[in-house]
């Protein structure tokens, strides 16, 4: 189980509602998600994420779970949409929205949504840190926190502003514990500094680092044919120390059981696991990508304004993996409004505007057959 650094013991599996079992054509798999919800419930865990802008997410999380088991049996984050929320007023709307979907009067654990150098000046003018203040005085929430997508100097900043901040939500997987761009090692080590315990997104990195038949399968396969892809990144995550909960996005019965079995054994990687995760991560970065910079120079020429960066995001995690793991809410974002690549026309406009000079057309076929 989780050490109590909130006074809170959740287990360290936490439920992610990102991304939920789903029945061919019908949208949520209802049944099979309330199967997983007991079976989780059963095996002593409590926690739950979801977020205002996970369609549909909330009022799952409700169904499944709020309106079928006692209250104190369970533990719920959401979290504010800084996408969103440009007011107080949107402060207050969002979270009354909130609570009614998931049909509660109080919550466990409220974050600011995706924090970045780009919105904490929004945070101060509208006195969200205030109000998340008034909202734990008034009980309405137990603890508050923020996700967070940015550089360690900044959380540095962000935790030393702001010391009352209870927890950090990072992403934190094998994969991206060196990654320049991302440096989750210097997250980690950062509000470890800070004496902040924290929650952790993406640690199968959305199920690429999971994915059955995938080459990451197939190399860690011949150091162990007994325990799932999955496994390594799950133990990677949930032993690092100061971890209240790390959490999956679990789309079948199976995975669900594998994580817990996971958990349940857990134990630290050997120097010669992490040697073989290193292995791993080489053979990752060796794959040829797309060299995509996300300038967004071809977005607005786009007669169609398909969301091009992102699309071609998704079109390296398919190359890079051989999975279609992205499908769900990572497509439903890049493609939002019915923007999808097979109403591309081929006309080329955007590629005069591509300082990479892409065949962004080709892509954008090759990413309808795919999808």
């Amino acid at each position: 189980m989780s050490e109590r650094f909130t006074g809170e013991e959740v287990g360290k599996l936490g439920f992610g509602f990102m991304r939920m079992p789903m029945a061919e054509g019908l949208g949520i798999d209802h049944r099979l998600l309330r199967k997983m919800v007991d079976k989780y419930l059963e095996e002593g865990f409590s926690y739950f994420d979801t977020s205002y802008v996970y369609m549909g997410s909330e009022e799952a999380l409700c169904e499944a779970l709020v309106k079928r088991h006692p209250r104190d049996s369970f533990r719920i984050a959401t979290k504010m949409p800084l996408f969103v929320v440009k007011s107080p007023d949107d402060m207050k709307s969002t979270f009354r929205t909130s609570m009614e979907r998931l049909g509660i009067d109080y919550l466990d654990f409220y974050l600011f949504h995706g924090v970045t150098r780009d919105n904490i000046e929004l945070l101060e003018s509208i006195g969200a840190w205030e109000y998340v203040r008034e909202l734990k005085d008034s009980g309405q929430i137990k603890h508050y926190g923020f996700s967070y997508h940015d550089t360690p100097e900044l959380l540095d900043q962000l935790l030393t502003s702001h010391p009352d901040t209870e927890f950090v939500q990072l992403q934190i997987n094998y994969l991206d514990w060196d990654n320049p761009k991302v440096q989750s090692r210097r997250l980690f080590e950062t509000v470890r500094r800070h004496n902040k315990p924290f929650t952790i997104m993406g640690p199968v990195k959305g199920g690429l680092l999971a994915g059955v038949g995938s080459n990451v399968e197939k190399a860690l396969r011949e150091v162990n044919s007994e325990v799932s892809a999955a496994s390594w990144a799950v133990r990677f995550a949930a032993s690092l120390e100061g971890l209240i909960t790390m959490l999956s996005g679990m789309g079948s019965m199976e995975q669900l059981e594998d994580n817990i079995h996971t958990i349940k054994n857990l134990k630290p990687l050997s120097d010669d696991e992490h040697a073989a995760l290193r292995k791993v991560v080489d053979m990752i970065n060796s794959v040829p990508c797309v060299q995509c910079t996300g300038c967004k120079y071809c977005v607005d020429p786009c007669p169609q304004k398909l969301n091009i960066p992102k699309l071609i995001n998704l079109y390296n995690e398919h190359i890079t993996y051989h999975q279609k793991s992205s499908i769900g809410y990572p497509y439903e974002e890049a493609t939002v409004g019915g923007r999808f690549p097979r109403l591309c026309t081929a006309c080329r406009t955007c590629e005069a505007h591509c300082p990479q000079h892409i065949g962004i057309a080709d892509i954008m076929k090759e990413m309808a057959s795919i999808y």
